[in-house]
């Protein structure tokens, strides 16, 4: 059980150590400051870290019980999830975040999601995946090397 949590917490901590420097930004502190659970900045900024490093947990998960044991057609595999989840969230995330969360009463923003508001969304959520995109993509490049 123990193991289990430290699988599915651990890299999500890890983001969310690596990843801090975003709540310089007041916008972004009361983004998550209006976020449930707990409705603390602290407390929710952990929650959405580890809640989103779980798509990149399954994803690899899924790659290394679904692809054949070649090196190549893991490497793909690994790179094509890391593409489209790092697009997803490019994508969604500041969507939700912008057009989303206002419609249902937590508005968030005291500059009134300008253009600004929406290129610090992108820059933070490509921050964010690119804390896990680095190591995949290099392991993903080691994988692909020959074996003999």
């Amino acid at each position: 059980m123990f193991d289990t949590l430290i699988l599915v917490a651990g890299p999500g901590i890890s983001v969310a150590v690596l990843w801090s420097p975003i709540l310089l930004s007041s916008r972004i502190r009361s983004l998550f400051d209006r976020l449930p659970p707990a409705r603390s900045t602290i407390a929710s900024y952990f929650v959405v870290a580890i809640e989103l490093s779980i798509p990149f947990i399954i994803g690899t998960g899924v790659v290394f019980s679904t692809t054949s044991t070649e090196g190549a057609a893991l490497s793909n595999a690994l790179l094509n999830m890391v593409f489209v989840l790092t697009l997803v969230y490019v994508v969604v995330l500041p969507v939700t975040a912008v057009v989303g969360l206002p419609r249902i009463s937590l508005d968030w923003d005291p500059t009134n999601y300008g253009f600004g508001t929406w290129l610090l969304l992108v820059g933070v959520v490509l921050w964010y995946a690119a804390v896990f995109v680095i190591p995949l993509v290099f392991f993903a490049f080691i994988l692909a090397l020959p074996t003999g």
